[in-house]
């Protein structure tokens, strides 16, 4: 069995599926993929989110503010309630992208401190979206207390030098179908050394469709391509990274 830890049902182009979330994941469920992680970019997008999904027993969700969604101000009471809707596994996505606007970087930090004390609050793991910004990622993160809850650094891109500090709070390190492309040679290497117990797959779909699928829109039957490619960069076999990361997953999240 396995788990997409991470993807955004409600930004998938439904037209491919007969415009029917059903049959994305009864294709999910042909490939054994057994539980789905729906994760919000936006609070003001999450009622919606949760209502397309309410009806799927395998779907959890997050509660967050992506860090290049920062049109608003985010509000910490709002983020607070969303976030305890009893379907709410984790706080996020939140982060820092310094990469495509370094320009925000103020308001982006602001948004992260608040989701950080959110799941404080909630007791609920975070869900991280890093990207150029390693120090103050990790400062964040020390600064808030985030070791209390824990999360994943998702769709990870980063150094080895970062893995094994996030790893050292607490965090797990989810890979995407980013490992997959061929110039992600480094991205490899890193893959290669996340202890067992540490590690996670996603889609992120609708976005990054790994290999063979790439330049098509991703849904969640695809991290079994994830899972496949990482067997092979780590010596190991498809069903020891299923076994691992949902074994991984269901330790975060208490299921």
């Amino acid at each position: 069995m396995f788990i997409d830890s991470h993807c955004h049902l409600d930004r998938l182009k439904l037209e491919e599926f007969d415009n029917n979330l059903d049959k994305v994941l009864e294709s999910a469920a042909q490939v054994n993929v057994e539980h789905i992680l729906c994760v919000s970019v936006t609070l003001k997008d999450f009622p919606a989110m949760a209502d397309i999904t309410k009806k799927y027993e395998n779907v959890s969700l997050s509660c967050g503010m992506h860090p290049l969604n920062q049109e608003d101000e985010v509000d910490e009471g709002e983020l607070l309630t969303l976030s305890q809707n009893e379907r709410v596994i984790a706080v996020g996505e939140t982060g820092l992208d310094y990469f495509y606007a370094p320009e925000t970087k103020e308001v982006q930090l602001d948004s992260f401190i608040k989701h950080v004390r959110v799941a404080n609050k909630v007791n609920k793991p975070l869900i991280i979206h890093t990207r150029d910004a390693q120090e103050d990622t990790l400062k964040v993160l020390r600064d808030e207390n985030a070791q209390n809850v824990g999360g994943i650094l998702h769709c990870f891109t980063e150094s080895w030098e970062m893995a094994e500090q996030a790893i050292d709070l607490g965090f797990y390190i989810s890979f995407s179908g980013i490992v997959t492309f061929k110039n992600a040679t480094e991205l490899r290497e890193v893959a290669q050394k996340i202890p067992d117990d540490r590690i996670l797959i996603e889609t992120d779909s609708p976005y990054l469709a790994p290999v063979p699928h790439r330049g098509k829109q991703n849904q969640p039957a695809y991290v079994v391509e994830v899972a496949k490619h990482l067997a092979s960069i780590r010596g190991q076999s498809v069903e020891h990274i299923a076994k691992i990361s949902t074994q991984n997953f269901n330790t975060l999240f208490n299921r």
